[in-house]
């Protein structure tokens, strides 16, 4: 029998893996959050497929997202960066990586919790949608302008509103599988039983 998914995966093996057990599920770690923002900033302008097929490459290149480290890489550190063809070579994203491990530095470091952040733009818990097909499914909310509009305040880069709501659906702070995809049902048992 044919597994049901959402409209957007397509039938490569790693985008089904991707789609069945990372998309939409709640993520709360800060740092996996930082990691998971930085790389939907990168999919500006590209498929998420192809940052996807890079991720290993850039958690490699960006020391496995941790922002102590990525927030002390200099100019001779960005030119290196530029060289590697893992990754996406665009020094405006190679630089909106440093810039925001810079930024979430300085929110911690104030005493912020970068997880409680993210996550009271959606009042804590998962915003459940009930979507029949892809077609309903917005590019960005009133929640993921608001997260936009505070990230940018705070320092941060390449988070306009429809990355944002993008890397929402991501750490499933909205369940955005449409109501025909397997998934659909899974999460919300998963998030009544939590």
């Amino acid at each position: 029998m044919e597994i049901s998914r959402c409209g957007w995966v397509s039938d490569d093996p790693l985008y089904q893996e991707y789609h069945d057990k990372v998309w939409g599920r709640p993520v709360y770690d800060a740092k996996e959050l930082f990691a998971k923002l930085c790389l939907d900033g990168q999919q500006a302008g590209l498929s998420w497929i192809t940052i996807l097929k890079k991720q290993q490459n850039y958690e490699q290149a960006f020391a496995n997202f941790e922002p102590e480290v990525i927030a002390s890489f200099d100019e001779s550190k960005v030119e290196e960066l530029l060289q590697n063809p893992g990754i996406v070579r665009n020094r405006l994203k190679v630089n909106s990586i440093i810039k925001n491990a810079k930024a979430y530095m300085a929110f911690t470091q104030e005493g912020g919790d970068f997880s409680e952040f993210l996550w009271s733009f959606v009042g804590g818990e998962p915003i459940v949608n009930d979507f029949d097909s892809l077609a309903q499914v917005p590019a960005q909310t009133a929640e993921s302008e608001a997260m936009s509009k505070a990230l940018k305040k705070l320092g941060f880069n390449f988070v306009g509103p429809t990355i944002c709501y993008a890397f929402m659906q991501a750490v499933g702070m909205v369940n955005d599988h449409t109501k025909d995809c397997f998934c659909y049902g899974l999460l919300q048992t998963d998030s009544e039983g939590k």
